[in-house]
């Protein structure tokens, strides 16, 4: 019951909510997850560290960028973003976001390997 219970407090966050739901598509880096969701990278930084503490998700270095994955052995989570992303289209902010991700490259581009 525990994991469950922190699923639910880490998804009740909208932000990290919406950072799970991209990771939930492809492995991104700091500065995609910054650029796309129009968030301090400080911040996504401090809900990665809390995805990590509970093995949420795992990161992996790339030439100068290190990329964080989504795990995908917690069956609960899997469910509850493949629910979610069925009706994408309900939620408008969802919606930004994986347009946000077409132009991922761009935020790459412009961070100057500053938050990565």
């Amino acid at each position: 019951m525990n994991q469950v219970t922190t699923i639910f407090k880490l998804l009740s966050d909208e932000t990290r909510l919406r950072m799970l739901m991209l990771l939930y598509q492809e492995d991104l880096c700091v500065c995609e997850l910054s650029g796309i969701l129009g968030v301090p990278q400080p911040r996504i930084s401090q809900n990665l560290a809390k995805f990590r503490d509970v093995e949420m998700v795992t990161d992996l270095r790339k030439d100068k960028y290190v990329y964080y994955s989504l795990k995908r052995n917690n069956q609960t989570l899997m469910n509850i973003l493949a629910d979610i992303m069925k009706e994408i289209g309900l939620h408008p902010k969802l919606m930004e976001d994986q347009k946000g991700l077409e132009e991922k490259e761009n935020y790459l581009k412009n961070c100057g390997n500053k938050c990565c």
